[in-house]
């Protein structure tokens, strides 16, 4: 999950060399995917941005069960 899309992109593009594969407009967002670009037809990765609402409820889900955890260790 990214703060920011278009600094994401940049970032995964310019700096680690990966390329754009998807850019879908959706509202405020977009469904942004970046793929290697050795491997274009393999993994994409999801720049899913932290506004989103079910990003928001995956990230508190997947903290809070992060901390529970690490509580009984």
């Amino acid at each position: 999950m990214v703060n920011d899309q278009d600094k994401a992109l940049k970032f995964y593009t310019e700096v680690l060399g990966f390329v754009k594969k998807i850019e879908v407009p959706m509202g405020e967002y977009k469904w942004l995917t970046v793929v290697s670009r050795e491997e274009q037809g393999g993994v994409e990765l999801l720049l899913e941005p932290m506004g989103f609402e079910p990003a928001k409820t995956f990230q508190k889900e997947c903290l809070g069960l992060a901390y529970r955890s690490q509580r009984f260790m």
